[in-house]
């Protein structure tokens, strides 16, 4: 059985190998919510779209979902909240993992519709993230990113002290991160910045410029530490997610 299970989840992961520490009764438990997931996930059927091995948690929540695709093996912690509505909608790549609690909103606002959220493929987020999609945001492949993410593709307007701020309307730069890059717990992300592939972000920077490949970036507002072996410079390519 432990083979069995440890050959399933390396259709996913090549690389995965179970810890010789962990019992058999502990790979069992482990199965059994996986496939209570997988079920769940079924219940996009109802709603002409394929799961395509979807593993979904509790009280996952998805509005707008015509605007919403996703590749295969795509893990949803639970109560994910997840709205499509935006020109753009989202783009969820091949094996991508968010953590419970976590919120996808491309825009609230019916008058001034936000844009895009692009995720590329083998990327992980962790729980309580928070990412907006105004101005657009994308997310290179192979990106792992801790709890309490945050991105805010948008500024509002202040230069008028005569009339309210929430009436005075928004800025939208978008926001870019590169592939491989490693993200901490509580980095939030401002408007109009691009992030290198390769870089590091330690836990709890706020980035309000942006950063070439392989750097490696902390502090509020975040500057540059180093930077790590220099590779060749790499656009950051629209993500098209997987059929």
């Amino acid at each position: 059985m432990k083979k069995l299970i440890e050959r399933m989840i390396q259709s996913r992961n090549p690389a995965f190998r179970f810890d010789p520490a962990l019992k058999d009764r502990e790979i069992i438990y482990f199965f059994l919510q996986q496939l209570r997931a997988l079920l769940r996930g079924c219940r996009l059927l109802f709603y002409a779209k394929s799961p395509k091995f979807m593993l979904l948690g509790k009280n996952v929540q998805f509005t707008y979902l015509q605007h919403i695709n996703w590749g295969k093996f795509l893990k949803l912690g639970d109560f994910v909240y997840i709205s499509g509505l935006g020109k753009g909608g989202i783009s969820i790549g091949n094996n991508v993992g968010i953590g419970a609690f976590s919120r996808l909103v491309v825009g609230t606002s019916l008058n001034n519709m936000g844009h895009h959220i692009r995720i590329g493929n083998n990327v992980g987020i962790g729980e309580f993230a928070y990412l907006g999609g105004g101005g657009g945001l994308d997310i290179g492949h192979d990106c792992i990113i801790g709890q309490y993410f945050s991105c805010h593709p948008e500024n509002h307007l202040y230069d008028n002290a005569d009339v309210p701020i929430r009436l005075q309307g928004v800025t939208r730069k978008g926001i870019k991160v590169g592939a491989n890059c490693w993200i901490g717990s509580k980095v939030t992300l401002l408007d109009g910045i691009s992030i290198g592939s390769g870089c590091v972000i330690a836990a709890g920077a706020v980035v309000t410029r942006s950063f070439p490949p392989n750097s490696i970036i902390g502090g509020i507002p975040a500057r540059l530490i180093r930077q790590t072996t220099q590779l060749e410079d790499e656009e950051i390519a629209p993500f098209t997610h997987a059929n």
